[in-house]
C-alpha cells in the first residue's frame, strides 16, 4: 500500500456515499481481499484511488445482479472464468426470480380480491356450483356485514386458494352433511347421543372450509339457523323442523363440553 500525497485518493466515507454502500461493507470487502484501498495517509487513514473506485463500481454492479462475493472475485480476478457464461447463469436465475415474483404478485392480487369480494367465482360459476337458489349478492352483503372480523379474513384466505373444483367439493360436503342431518332426524337420533355428537363434530369440520368454528360459535350459528328465515328455509327444505332439531343437537353437545348455550357468545376460543 502506497503513501498518499496531499489531495490523493478518496476516504472510505466518501466512497461509501458515492457507491451507496456502508462503510462496514467496504471494510468487509477489504478484509476478505476483494477490494482494498491502495493508498494510506501519513496518519494511517485508508484512501481509494480512481482504479480502486472502478473495481468497487464493478463489484456493486455484479452484487446487484445477484452474484455472490466469491463469484464476483472469480469474474474480476480469475482469467479462466467464462464471464459471459457466468452472467448467463445468473440471468437465468434472475428470470426464475422474476417469474416467482410475478406469481406472488398474482397471488396478492387474488388475496386482495378475496378480501374485497369474498367468493372468487363468476355469477355463472356460482349458479352452477351453488345452485339456482344462490343469490350472487350474498357475498357482497356478507363482506359489508362481517368484513372487519377475523373470520372474514380467514374466509378470504381460503377463498383465494380455491377455484371452481375446490368450491364444488365444499358444496358437495355441505350437501352430504345436510342429507345426513335429515336422515338422523328421521331416524329419531337423540340430542346428546353418540350419533348426534358425531354430526356436531362433522358440522364443525365441514364448516372449517369457511373459517375455524369454535363450539361457542357453533352454538351461535345453530341459533341463527333456527331464528333467521333464510337459514331456516334452507334447513326446513331438507326436512321440516330440521333447523330447530339441529339447534337442540348442538346445544346438547355444547353442554357436554361445559358450555351454557343460553349464554354462549361469538368467542374465538375452543
Amino acid at each position: 500500500m502506497s503513501d498518499a500525497a496531499d489531495g490523493d485518493g478518496l476516504s472510505v466515507g466518501r466512497v461509501a456515499a458515492r457507491l451507496g454502500v456502508t462503510v462496514r461493507t467496504l471494510h468487509h470487502w477489504d478484509g476478505i481481499g476483494l477490494a482494498s484501498p491502495s493508498l494510506r495517509t501519513a496518519a494511517g487513514y485508508r484512501l481509494y484511488t480512481v482504479g480502486d473506485l472502478g473495481r468497487l463500481q464493478r463489484i456493486v454492479v455484479y452484487r446487484e445482479l445477484g452474484l455472490g462475493l466469491e463469484g464476483i472475485r472469480a469474474v474480476l480476478d480469475d482469467t479462466t472464468t467464462d464471464v459471459p457464461g457466468t452472467l448467463r447463469v445468473q440471468r437465468a436465475q434472475v428470470e426464475e426470480r422474476i417469474d416467482r415474483l410475478r406469481e406472488l404478485g398474482a397471488g396478492l392480487d387474488r388475496m386482495i380480491d378475496a378480501h374485497e369480494r369474498g367468493l372468487l367465482l363468476t355469477v355463472e360459476q356460482q349458479a352452477a356450483i351453488l345452485g339456482p337458489g344462490w343469490n350472487s349478492d350474498w357475498s357482497a352483503q356478507a363482506r359489508e356485514r362481517y368484513g372487519d372480523t377475523a373470520q372474514w379474513s380467514q374466509y378470504a384466505e381460503r377463498s383465494a386458494a380455491r377455484g371452481p373444483e375446490e368450491w364444488q367439493a365444499v358444496t358437495d360436503a355441505v350437501a352430504a352433511l345436510d342429507r345426513a342431518l335429515g336422515e338422523a332426524m328421521d331416524a329419531g337420533v337423540t340430542p346428546g347421543g353418540p350419533e348426534a355428537n358425531r354430526l356436531v363434530e362433522r358440522h364443525r369440520e365441514v364448516f372449517a372450509a369457511y373459517f375455524p368454528l369454535t363450539r361457542q360459535m357453533q352454538v351461535c350459528l345453530a341459533r341463527r339457523y333456527e331464528a333467521e328465515p333464510a337459514f331456516a328455509a334452507h334447513y326446513d327444505a331438507v326436512r321440516p323442523g330440521l333447523a330447530a332439531w339441529f339447534r337442540r343437537v348442538v346445544d346438547a353437545s355444547a353442554r357436554a363440553h361445559g358450555i351454557d348455550p343460553d349464554t354462549a357468545g361469538w368467542q374465538d376460543r375452543p
